[in-house]
């Protein structure tokens, strides 16, 4: 079994448990570099594509548009017990989408499919940290509805790898950079102590994520002599990408390798 191979089983499996045990022993497999770089780029045989859909999932939660999503208080146990949820969703949608890019995207060099393996392996730490963090409120995942944002943009680029690192890591994943700090300080406010420690751990994390897509994105930029601010405009435009508001966490961002061209044209009117 190939690397990309394991990916995209791990991508088909329909409950986080499985994907996430998954995810866990790939993560390690291609850490502790069992496996050869012939391995990892190799083709996998989708063939099971054909009478299965992506990503593998389970019935719950429902997943409904954003604008059906109930805003609770966080100063109620429910309330605080979705916001947990919303989280936890956003962070397994994240391991889809980091298997997904390896699967789906051939012509690669060997260490960018293990850079969005150890991501994976990230994203399921995280799922995993919120979900027994749920479950102290006496809920479990699956109890609240959720939308399917990510996934959706995802589907969008899936013609293009350039599209996908500018749209994805760089864009819907690093506003959870700007995002992260004042829910962490939401839940500190409320008493969570242990929810404001996890998302201080997300952050730190997801630095390292954006800054994988960061690398990526020019790298691919240089091979098609491509510059990296206008394409990313264009590509923004073509794919209906969400626009970025304020906010924006421009410390983070710089630790996740934005550069200052980039950062003015995200605050550009």
């Amino acid at each position: 079994m190939t690397l990309r191979q394991l990916a995209l089983d791990a991508l088909l499996l329909k409950t986080a448990d499985e994907k996430c045990l998954a995810v866990e022993r790939i993560a390690l497999t291609a850490a502790a570099a069992l496996v050869s770089d012939a391995q990892i780029v190799s083709a996998p045989d989708s063939c099971r594509l054909a009478t299965e859909t992506l990503p593998g999932r389970s019935a719950r939660p429902a997943l409904v548009p954003p604008a059906q999503l109930a805003k609770r208080p966080v100063t109620s146990v429910e309330g605080r017990a979705a916001l947990i949820h919303s989280l936890a969703h956003i962070e397994l949608n994240a391991v889809n989408l980091a298997l997904d890019i390896v699967w789906r995207f051939a012509a690669m060099p060997a260490d960018f499919y293990r850079d969005w393996i150890g991501v994976a392996g990230e994203e399921a730490r995280h799922f995993g940290l919120l979900r027994e963090h749920l479950e102290t409120m006496g809920y479990a995942y699956g109890d609240f509805p959720a939308h399917d944002g990510l996934w959706a943009m995802a589907e969008r680029t899936s013609d293009d790898l350039l599209a996908r690192l500018a749209l994805v890591p760089r864009t819907l994943e690093a506003r959870g950079l700007d995002a992260a700090p004042p829910i962490r300080d939401k839940l500190q406010g409320v008493g969570d102590q242990r929810g404001a420690a996890i998302l201080a751990t997300i952050l730190a994390d997801e630095i390292g994520h954006v800054a994988i897509g960061n690398r990526w994105y020019r790298w691919l930029c240089a091979q098609r002599g491509l510059d990296p601010v206008s394409s990313y405009a264009e590509l923004a435009h073509r794919y209906r990408a969400p626009r970025l508001r304020g906010p924006f966490n421009l410390e983070a961002r710089r630790a996740a390798g934005f550069d200052e061209r980039e950062l003015a044209a995200l605050q550009a009117p």
